[in-house]
C-alpha cells in the first residue's frame, strides 16, 4: 500500500479501509499543527495508478471474491475533499469496482474544500457514496480562528455545513480545547456551541491542544504573543462547551490528547458528562494533568 508519513484517521474509522488519495495538507498554515511535518512536501495527489494498485492489493489481502466484508472506505490525507468532484467520482468508481459492497466513503475535509463544490456536485458526491466527512473546525471563535491561520471564519462553518445538510452529506466535527488561549477558553466554547447548535454534526470529537516545539504556536508563546491555558482551564472550557450544546450529538473526548476519556450521547448523557468534568476540575491536580501533557510524545 502507498502510505506517506504517519497515517492519521479518526478513532471511529478504525474498521474502514484506509486508502491514500492525497498526502499532506493544501493549507499547511495552522499555527498549532505538526501532524504532517514528517512529509517532505506540502501536498500531493496520489497517481490514479497508485490508487488502483492499492485497491487491488487490499482486495487480495482480504482474500475476497466480491468485497462483501468492506462496507466503508476512508480516504487518507489531511483534506482529500479538496480534490475536484470529477477526481472524487473517479476514486469512488474504482472503490466500487474492487469492493462492490462498499456503502460509503469518508475523509477529512477543510471548510474551504466544501466551498469549492457546487450544490449539484455535492449532491452527486453524496450519490457516489461520500458521507460522514470529518471536519476539524477547531473552534467557532473568530479571534482564535484568525490568530491560528485557519483560513475561514465561524460564519463559513455555518454556511458550508448547511450546504452539506442540504446535500444529505453527514459530517463530524473536531473541536480543539485550548485553542482560544489563556482566559478565553470558555468564551471560545460558547461561540463554538452557538455555531454547532445551528447545524447537525453526528459527532463532536474534542481534542486537547498539545503544543510541540516545532509548531509555529510554540514560537508565538516564546515571543509572548499567546499564553496557553492551564490543564484545569481546558477542562472548564470543555465543560462550558458540553453545557451549551443543545443538539442531539455523540460527544467524545477520547483521543490521546485527552488524559481522561469522556464520551456520551447528548442531550441524554449531558448530566453524567458534566458530573465527570466537575469531578476532574475539583479533584485532579494540575500537576498530574500537566505531566501527562508534557510526556505525550505525539498525538
Amino acid at each position: 500500500m502507498h502510505y506517506t508519513g504517519t497515517v492519521w484517521r479518526p478513532p471511529y474509522e478504525a474498521s474502514s479501509l484506509l486508502l491514500e488519495v492525497t498526502a499532506g495538507c493544501t493549507h499547511h498554515k495552522c499555527k498549532f499543527c505538526t501532524l504532517y511535518d514528517d512529509i517532505p512536501f506540502r501536498f500531493r495527489m496520489s497517481p490514479i495508478e497508485d490508487i488502483d494498485a492499492d485497491l487491488k492489493e487490499a482486495k487480495g489481502r482480504f482474500r475476497l471474491s466480491n468485497g462483501t466484508h468492506i462496507s466503508r472506505t476512508f480516504l487518507v490525507g489531511a483534506n482529500p475533499f479538496v480534490l475536484k468532484a470529477a477526481r472524487l467520482w473517479e476514486i469512488a468508481s474504482l472503490i466500487r469496482r474492487y469492493f462492490p459492497a462498499n456503502k460509503s466513503i469518508g475523509c477529512f475535509s477543510r471548510i474551504t474544500d466544501i466551498t469549492l463544490k457546487t450544490d449539484e456536485e455535492l449532491l452527486a458526491l453524496r450519490d457516489a457514496g461520500y458521507n460522514g466527512l470529518t471536519i476539524g473546525i477547531e473552534t467557532g471563535n473568530d479571534e482564535a480562528l484568525k490568530f491560528m491561520n485557519k483560513g475561514y471564519e465561524a460564519q463559513d462553518i455555518a454556511a458550508q455545513c448547511r450546504r452539506l445538510d442540504k446535500a444529505g452529506i453527514a459530517y463530524n466535527f473536531f473541536y480543539l480545547t485550548g485553542i482560544s488561549g489563556k482566559g478565553n477558553g470558555e468564551k471560545g466554547a460558547k461561540d463554538t456551541a452557538d455555531i454547532c447548535n445551528q447545524l447537525h454534526p453526528q459527532i463532536i470529537g474534542a481534542n486537547m491542544l498539545t503544543i510541540y516545539p516545532n509548531a509555529e504556536l510554540y514560537q508565538e508563546m516564546q515571543k509572548g504573543n499567546w499564553q496557553e491555558e492551564t490543564e484545569i482551564e481546558k477542562y472548564k472550557e470543555l465543560r462550558t462547551l458540553v453545557d451549551n450544546l443543545h443538539i442531539p450529538v455523540w460527544f467524545a473526548a477520547g483521543g490521546a490528547s485527552n488524559a481522561i476519556p469522556i464520551q456520551g450521547t447528548l442531550p441524554r448523557d449531558k448530566g453524567k458528562i458534566l458530573y465527570v468534568l466537575d469531578k476532574i476540575i475539583q479533584s485532579v491536580k494540575e500537576e498530574e494533568l500537566r505531566c501527562y501533557r508534557e510526556n505525550l510524545p505525539h498525538l
